[in-house]
């Protein structure tokens, strides 16, 4: 049975609308995800089935009875009141009397006054007669699980803590249609499992739009796509999704290819008519007008983002070593660094993990000398040029155009040493010329995102450090993003929550555990999952591979192939880059060796004998998993060659 259908729907910003003439159903019990580019109309179409957004044309049906729940992308400016009474608000002929409870039971904590132990025996059977006990005990689960305190000013959290608020508060009253607008921007990854289990168990519809593939992979039952105004939907789980609608692409090429070669003769036939004969076959000709008014009112799929680094010249072997390095607030309390020593050389790759609040931005900051560590030192190589991608984009001002945060105000820009014109490199970017001419603030979330990506790539780098990069971007952009991450020479730090995008491009990890410690491991999100010893709070996944209801859902490694199978791209890579690495180690294993049996070094400082004692089982142990991985490519690679 259909709890929602879209009978000839039409949304529009201006021309071309966003969606024209839509048709689909949504069953109870789907799970559906929503795709399409970044600015296609996905927010528009969950305001619409929300109510909140009046189509421009034709209906949207919803079950009488049925009741719905949201999760906006832009945090509602007019929220006001506690943790709380904002998530008891979903609840809504109940709302009143929870909320008369909560501050009841406050006032009495505060001082239990006559009066205030008289207001809280009201408010208690004013509950109970209302059969409302479970729905308090759900909000309370649901403030716990934030980890915020249920009497703290909404108006006073940060913009992530705010967005978990409003998800809890679309979650606690189990809508039977629950939309989320981006559910999983600024969780950690232990939040996003949690959620993930939520929704996979959740007793309503779901429709979601979400760009992390994990979570889509995981949950999607069908897939609604927009695509140049056209609403699609599709009756299969995601990656069923993606194999069809590139075959759905490629056929529909292949069929303009034939559209535009027909009119092109019937071009030439209609000039040569004028030409030879004086009468015409006048269908003939009506149907090169219908042809030639079909083929302007085409919408050519959007083009693929061309990003590209502006590349600087290389660094030397070494890049970022830090000893013992310590960081704690100036109050002693909040120990987020403790006695980290890390050697990071060039053309490394490494993601950052750990639990929002952990301290992977202070580290970075430590890093890169923008915060002076309170232990320990941290020494920097030589011919550094980084470019920091900042969290937050706030370095945007909302009142200044496209071109203007790009080029200043002017017509060029300097990329790679060479003078580029402003308009083309946005177009890379996916900007059309009207959208370029656009104040920030009239952009999506992943225009914006993009906007940083495209004033970041015009300055020179060889150490690219990204913090979050990926909230916001379309599927395709986050995938050509993944391709310029993977083919750049310097070296990259990179903070993600994205569990593919890690696994895609980082060659090893390094995880904020709790307590100030801080573990590396080789490999990305994946790799770390099956090294970790002992599961816990680390990277935010805070529980094993299999938990109770409460917890995640299983981690599910993929099938094997049945036969030899080729290395992908990405292994590709990394096997030419561990040929390299090797011999790097090598290197400074042998130098290790010949420093330590040089009798001057035990005359000398004799921190340098500790540091280089320390120093050689850790190139060892690298150097063996290194051998280990480049053994286990090397093996696939051969067998594909002999099959």
């Amino acid at each position: 049975m259909a709890i929602v259908s879209m009978d000839h729907l039409d949304l529009a910003f201006g021309h071309p609308p966003l969606v024209e003439q839509g048709n689909a159903q949504i069953e109870a019990g789907d799970r559906v995800v929503l795709l399409g580019r970044n600015g296609c109309g996905k927010s528009t179409l969950l305001r619409c089935l929300a109510g909140q957004h009046p189509p421009d044309g034709g209906e949207v049906h919803l079950t009488p009875g049925a009741t719905r729940g949201s999760l906006p992308q832009e945090v509602p400016a007019d929220l006001i009141g506690t943790v709380y009474h904002i998530i008891a608000g979903a609840l809504a002929d109940q709302a009143a009397l929870l909320s008369a409870y909560h501050d009841a039971a406050g006032d009495v904590a505060v001082d239990a006054t006559p009066a205030a132990l008289g207001r809280l025996a009201r408010a208690e059977e004013a509950v109970e007669l209302a059969g409302a006990w479970a729905l308090h005990e759900r909000i309370a689960r649901a403030i716990a699980d934030l980890g915020v305190d249920g009497d703290a000013t909404f108006e006073t959290l940060s913009g992530g803590q705010k967005r978990r608020v409003l998800l809890a508060r679309a979650l606690v009253g189990e809508p039977d249609l629950l939309l989320l607008d981006e559910p999983t921007n600024h969780l950690d990854i232990g939040a996003i499992q949690r959620l993930e289990a939520r929704l996979v168990t959740y007793p309503g519809t779901l429709v979601m739009v979400t760009h992390d593939r994990a979570l889509a992979r995981s949950l999607a039952t069908r897939v609604l796509d927009i695509d140049r105004g056209r609403l699609t939907a599709w009756a299969c789980d995601y990656e069923a999704y993606r194999r069809r609608k590139e075959e759905a692409l490629a056929r529909e090429e292949a069929e303009q290819v034939r559209f535009d070669e027909k009119l092109a003769r019937e071009e030439v036939w209609v000039r040569q008519g004028i030409k030879a004969r004086r009468t015409r076959n006048e269908g003939r000709v009506r149907a090169l007008e219908r042809m030639r008014e079909q083929r302007a009112a085409r919408r050519e799929t959007v083009g693929q983002a061309r990003l590209r680094l502006h590349g600087a010249g290389r660094t030397g072997d070494m890049v970022l070593e830090a000893h013992d390095l310590g960081f704690h607030w100036s109050d002693g309390k909040g120990l987020l660094v403790e006695g980290f020593t890390t050697r990071i050389v060039r053309g490394d790759r490494i993601g950052v993990l750990g639990p929002n609040g952990s301290g992977k931005t202070t580290l970075l900051r430590l890093l890169l000398g923008e915060l002076e560590p309170t232990a320990g030192r941290v020494r920097r190589g030589t011919r550094l040029e980084v470019v920091y991608y900042d969290q937050l984009r706030d370095e945007l001002d909302d009142d200044r155009t496209v071109i203007d945060t790009v080029a200043d105000g002017q017509d060029m820009i300097v990329f790679e040493g060479r003078p580029t014109h402003v308009h083309p490199y946005l177009a890379g970017f996916l900007f059309t010329r009207d959208r370029m001419e656009q104040p920030v603030r009239a952009l999506s979330g992943g225009e914006r995102n993009r906007l940083v990506l495209a004033r970041l790539f015009t300055k020179p780098c060889n150490v690219l450090v990204m913090d979050e990069p990926t909230n916001d971007l379309d599927v395709e952009t986050l995938e050509i993003l993944e391709r310029v991450l993977i083919d750049f020479s310097g070296t990259l730090l990179l903070v993600s929550h994205d569990r593919e995008f890690l696994d895609n491009v980082v060659t090893s990890t390094m995880v904020l555990e709790g307590d100030g410690r801080i573990t590396e491991y080789a490999g990305g999100y994946t790799d770390w999952l099956e090294q970790r010893p002992d599961p816990g709070p680390a990277g935010g996944a805070s529980a094993s591979k299999t938990v109770g209801p409460e917890g995640p859902p299983t981690a599910k490694k993929k099938p094997a192939p049945a036969g030899p199978r080729k290395l992908s791209y990405k292994e590709t890579r990394e096997l030419e880059d561990l040929e390299a690495r090797i011999a790097t180690l090598e290197e400074e294993k042998d130098a290790l060796h010949v420093r330590l049996a040089d009798p001057d070094l035990y005359r000398g400082d004799p921190d340098a004998v500790v540091r280089t004692n320390r120093r050689l089982p850790a190139v060892e142990g690298e150097l063996e998993a290194a051998y280990a991985r480049w053994e286990a490519l090397e093996t696939i690679r051969e067998e594909f060659a002999r099959r």
